[in-house]
């Protein structure tokens, strides 16, 4: 059954193959983000049953225009992929504040806003399916990005405590937690270890594979495989989980 999913972070990456994924399924996609070039380029990639709108998630206002715009296109929000996020990097004694609080603003807040908006069809329709794109950091920590693992560990906790509350209204809500994935960010930041290290590329590329039993990146089209399930029929009993998408890392 086709169902109007709305994914935000859609333009690249994870976001892009969750997508391209839902759509292929059937489903009709609303693609969210701040930068309207990626955006329009996918819907128009996509063709029918795709519709692009830019917004940012920490402002209510933008966001509650995107929905109201995705509504007019395709009806109201069945699915909702929460996909847009940040990592910055920095030992914790010299966090800037500035830079904490965006992580913050965009990894959780961004979450509530949508999550928020999203949740009201979904009740009065007595159907819905949120999956929120947390990570292994949400799991465990890793040095560094304590802004990060500390926002991915609330939208865990927003994910099971939210199940709970709308287990018995036809709604699941989960969270995917992928490892790294291969990523233009992460090919970037492997780049950047190369440049700044002299190391060759396949020694950075081991910073970011050791943690994965299988000795690999995880592919984008995997997490979206796992999203596209957890957003059918046949996961209706799945809600409050934290489905890690990492090798055996977290095993």
């Amino acid at each position: 059954m086709s169902r109007h999913a709305l994914i935000t972070g859609a333009g690249t990456g994870i976001g892009e193959a969750i997508s391209r994924q839902l759509h292929h399924k059937g489903h009709a996609v609303t693609l969210v983000g701040r930068r309207s070039e990626p955006l329009e380029a996918l819907s128009q990639a996509l063709g029918k049953q795709s519709f692009a709108v830019s917004g940012d998630v920490t402002d209510r206002g933008e966001i509650e225009s995107a929905f109201k715009a995705a509504k007019a296109q395709f009806g109201d929000i069945e699915i909702l992929v929460n996909c847009a996020g940040m990592a910055p990097t920095a030992p914790f004694h010299r966090i800037d504040f500035a830079d904490w609080q965006r992580t913050m603003d965009v990894n959780v807040n961004g979450v509530f806003h949508c999550t928020q908006l999203a949740l009201e069809s979904m009740l009065e329709n007595g159907w819905g399916r949120v999956v929120n794109i947390a990570s292994v950091a949400s799991l465990k920590g890793f040095p560094y990005v304590s802004g990060y693992c500390a926002s991915k560990h609330a939208v865990l906790g927003m994910t099971r405590a939210l199940a709970l509350e709308v287990a018995t209204q036809g709604i699941t809500v989960n969270a995917v937690c992928p490892g790294y994935v291969d990523t233009d960010i992460v090919r970037s930041a492997i780049a950047g270890i190369v440049s700044k290290t002299g190391r060759t590329e396949a020694e950075a590329m081991r910073h970011f594979t050791e943690s994965n039993p299988q000795g690999r990146l995880v592919e984008v089209t995997e997490v979206a495989s796992a999203v596209s399930w957890l957003c059918s029929e046949a996961a209706a009993s799945v809600t409050g989980q934290a489905v890690a998408i990492d090798g055996g890392g977290t095993a």
